[in-house]
């Protein structure tokens, strides 16, 4: 009998061969299986490592970063030597290493509404390993418009959700999340942290969800929102359901065609230095330092969370965090010169807008932040 599996195959993948809920039948529908995998961080690196190692016959790569050496606290699948490299080579050559029976394609390159049809046109289904909100929304959109599941995580902290988003069966994730959160209320991980095991538990749940997509077993989480809680130890299911007026799967859609969400997210989908900014709203270390030697330095705001100053401070900067500045607005002189610092650039540029806003024209940002003052100018602060 032709099973469609090689020797090596049945070897490799005897484990499964003998679960009822899998056997022969179910390794060639992985075999022949395609699977795209947007991000190869936190929760790309499980997702990607366990879909491999099932024998999901092809797997396609997103991701326009590079690997750093902070990413490797919870991004698995790269190591020390992958450091500079592009994370979808560093990711495709580990998965090649782990299963060189499948194949790996990769898409060194932002995903965006130009390019996402033609890159997901292969795969069957779509699975989320981002961090930003944009891309987010645009692979929901995606998932609609082609009929194919979304395989939906996140995570901050402690704290994740899992969810498989099928519109042909239940809701989407702008049925659930119509409008995006704001950025101020829920930083990005390299803002505000996450639990290193965290993109492990959810990216597990994921590759599960997705493999079980394949086989057609078990109970998935189409139509459920998994809630997982790593310090309770909790897990929490929620029904969702489909939502008859969203702008997307609902009765009378508005959106019909792909289209790019940074505005409507109020953040990028890509990180860029300065974090967007125009060049006049930045000040380097180096002129800031001239600013403070002249005796003349400008109002030093600091807007990190107060669990990092006890890595770094900044010389005179009053530390307020970014979610508590609407609080100061009012109280401050709106022509006053002010100074927006944080670890890298990211949230002080978010301030420095959330001021724009109240009416405050004389602000800047410390472009790199910290970390770049550390590294350009006072070489005995961290950075981290």
């Amino acid at each position: 009998m032709e099973y469609d599996l090689s020797r090596e195959e049945l070897l490799r993948y005897s484990r499964h061969l003998m679960i009822p809920e899998v056997g022969l039948e179910g390794q060639r529908k992985l075999k022949t299986a395609s699977v795209l995998i947007v991000g190869t961080g936190g929760l790309g690196s499980p997702i990607a490592l366990y879909l491999a190692a099932a024998g999901v016959g092809r797997i396609g790569l997103v991701d326009y970063d590079r690997v750093e050496s902070s990413n490797l606290q919870r991004q698995v699948i790269h190591s020390q030597d992958s450091v500079g490299e592009s994370k979808v080579e560093s990711a495709r050559k580990r998965l090649q290493g782990l299963n060189p029976l499948i194949q790996i394609d990769t898409f060194d390159a932002v995903m965006n509404s130009t390019n996402a049809r033609e890159i997901a046109e292969d795969y069957q289904i779509l699975v989320d390993g981002t961090d930003n909100f944009p891309t987010r929304y645009l692979l929901n959109d995606l998932a609609v418009f082609t009929g194919k599941p979304f395989v939906y995580g996140s995570v901050f902290r402690f704290e994740g959700q899992a969810a498989v988003f099928d519109s042909r069966k239940g809701a989407c994730y702008r049925c659930l999340f119509a409008e995006p959160p704001d950025p101020a209320l829920v930083p990005s991980c390299g803002e505000g942290g996450v639990f290193g095991v965290m993109p492990g538990i959810i990216g597990t749940i994921q590759a599960t969800e997705t493999i079980k997509l394949i086989l057609g077993i078990g109970e998935t989480l189409v139509g459920k929102l998994l809630l997982v809680d790593a310090l309770e130890s909790s897990f929490q299911k929620v029904a969702l359901q489909k939502d008859p007026d969203c702008m997307v799967c609902g009765v009378k859609p508005v959106i019909h065609n792909l289209i790019d969400y940074e505005e409507f997210c109020a953040s990028p989908a890509v990180t860029s230095p300065g974090g967007g900014l125009a060049p006049e709203k930045l000040i380097t270390p180096e002129k800031l330092s001239e600013r403070i030697k002249e005796g003349n330095p400008p109002k030093l705001i600091d807007v990190r969370n107060p669990v990092e100053l006890a890595i770094s401070t900044f010389p005179g900067a009053d530390s307020i965090p970014i979610e508590k500045l609407p609080h100061y607005f009012s109280v401050w002189n709106s022509d006053q010169e002010i100074v927006f610092i944080c670890r890298t650039g990211l949230r002080s540029a978010r301030a420095l807008k959330m001021a724009e806003a109240q009416g405050f024209t004389h602000i800047l940002c410390l472009q790199g932040g910290i970390n770049a003052w550390a590294a350009g100018i006072d070489p005995e602060i961290r950075q981290y």
